[in-house]
């Protein structure tokens, strides 16, 4: 039997195009129908409704393609060069990466590598590993905590070691001092033992089913929680969030690109922690600049958000999806010589460190040092055209040992998480980067930690 994607109804026929919905691009239609679709299309009510909420404001959070924060006028005058394989304004795809990679001469390649490399060992220090599981977590890690959620060990361990670095970092307040008590299955905080230190309301982004924020909940006497999803999921930890006493929750289905955190009425005035577990790609981006916005240009005041946050601690991944247009700090990039066409690959040169197998040969050359590990030199661009014939980056690309295609990959994540570990330095936070957990839970272990002057 024969399987097609479309049913009769909705089979194109051969000159037919289908596009995604500009409004929801989870569902295509006939190009010809564009127009009355987007009148009537579904998801048209939910987009308005969202459009009229104080905290929309389009595009807010983004960045730009030309732009360099940091940069003076005049000194963009220089900025790094948009011209290229790429679009101005679109998405770039992973496809689109690879592509223009493999499109490069190999000496181009060559010289890309060198330069990835040189910039790596002059930068970067060894990230240190703080796989910290604070004492107030046994319980959910004997999975006593909501027995309603579902229990999966990898990620349980992933959110304990986050709130570990929270408090090892002095952003949160030791579990000591609450009281804990277990009520009908749920972990409680007594009231009377709130009052010992200050706990800050929680703004997790990327939210997804708020299992972090649940955690950090039960754990440290959170009382006032915001997550921010753009996406709807079943099995939420909403419902057991509202079964704590003095609880406020508030879910905000929004895209962080386009949520300014000063408008939300309730949050006004509130000291906050902002964190993440699924912060994929450019979503880090996002809510750095979320969190951090610029000065306003008349009277250079901070923005509110930026004055009340207390602390922050982000888990990067997805490091092949980061665009040069959100990127946080274009100025570490561009004084470093990288173009925005080097910045594309070396984003798509960081998947091969989530695809690499994390055995012992892998584990070893990272105990000691990736700025030691020297590549194969039967591997280079020059030695290869004379090899067997072969000729072209993809060729290359393909040949190479995976213990140093899994090197580059992580080199890379690390040089483009330093940007953004400089980059909330440069606003005056306390911070540092840290492997959160081994990389056998998960090779995404990156966790950007850092808390103001006046943390809790």
């Amino acid at each position: 039997m024969n399987a097609y994607r479309f049913c009769g109804n909705h089979k194109p026929g051969s000159e037919e195009v289908r596009v995604p919905c500009p409004i929801d691009p989870s569902h295509s239609i006939l190009q010809e129908n564009l127009d009355a679709h987007v009148k009537r299309c579904p998801m048209q009510k939910q987009v308005r409704a969202l459009q009229m909420q104080p905290f929309f404001k389009k595009g807010v959070n983004c960045g730009k393609d030309d732009e360099a924060e940091g940069l003076s006028s005049k000194s963009t005058e220089v900025k790094i060069s948009c011209s290229g394989p790429y679009s101005e304004s679109s998405e770039i795809t992973s496809e689109m990466k690879r592509n223009a990679i493999y499109q490069m001469s190999k000496p181009e390649f060559s010289g890309l590598l060198k330069k990835i490399q040189s910039i790596y060992i002059s930068i970067c220090a060894n990230i240190q590993d703080s796989y910290a599981i604070p004492e107030a977590c046994d319980r959910w890690l004997k999975n006593q905590g909501d027995r309603q959620l579902p229990f999966q060990e990898k990620h349980v361990l992933q959110q304990a070691s986050i709130l570990g670095n929270l408090e090892a970092f002095g952003i949160i307040g030791n579990s000591h001092d609450f009281d804990d008590q277990e009520v009908d299955g749920h972990l409680c905080c007594d009231d009377s033992s709130r009052g010992k230190i200050e706990t800050p309301a929680v703004i997790e982004f990327g939210a997804g089913r708020g299992y972090l924020t649940q955690m950090l909940a039960d754990c440290y006497g959170i009382q006032k929680v915001f997550l921010v999803e753009r996406r709807s999921y079943k099995l939420k930890a909403d419902r057991s969030l509202r079964q704590k006493q003095q609880m406020i929750l508030e879910r905000l289905r929004i895209d962080i690109e386009d949520l300014n955190l000063d408008a939300i009425e309730s949050l006004r005035g509130v000291s906050y922690l902002a964190i993440g577990k699924h912060l994929c790609g450019p979503a880090t981006d996002l809510t750095l600049r979320c969190c951090l916005p610029k000065q306003c240009s008349e009277d250079e005041v901070l923005s509110s958000s930026n004055c009340n946050l207390k602390g922050l601690a982000l888990a990067t991944c997805c490091h092949h999806l980061c665009q040069w247009k959100h990127y946080i700090n274009k100025r570490f990039f561009s004084d470093l010589g990288i173009s925005k066409e080097d910045f594309h690959a070396i984003t798509w040169f960081t998947s091969w460190a989530v695809d690499a197998d994390h055995g012992s040969i892998l584990s070893d050359v990272v105990n000691h040092g990736l700025h030691k590990h020297d590549m194969d030199p039967s591997l280079s661009c020059e030695n290869r055209v004379s090899d067997v014939g072969v000729t072209g980056v993809e060729e290359i690309v393909r040949n190479m040992k995976s213990v140093d295609r899994a090197v580059l990959g992580l080199i890379c994540k690390e040089i483009i998480d330093i940007g953004r570990l400089m980059w909330v330095k440069e606003h005056g936070l306390e911070a540092q980067l840290v492997k959160y957990v081994p990389s056998n839970i998960s090779p995404e272990n990156h966790l950007l930690v850092a808390k103001g002057t006046n943390s809790i």
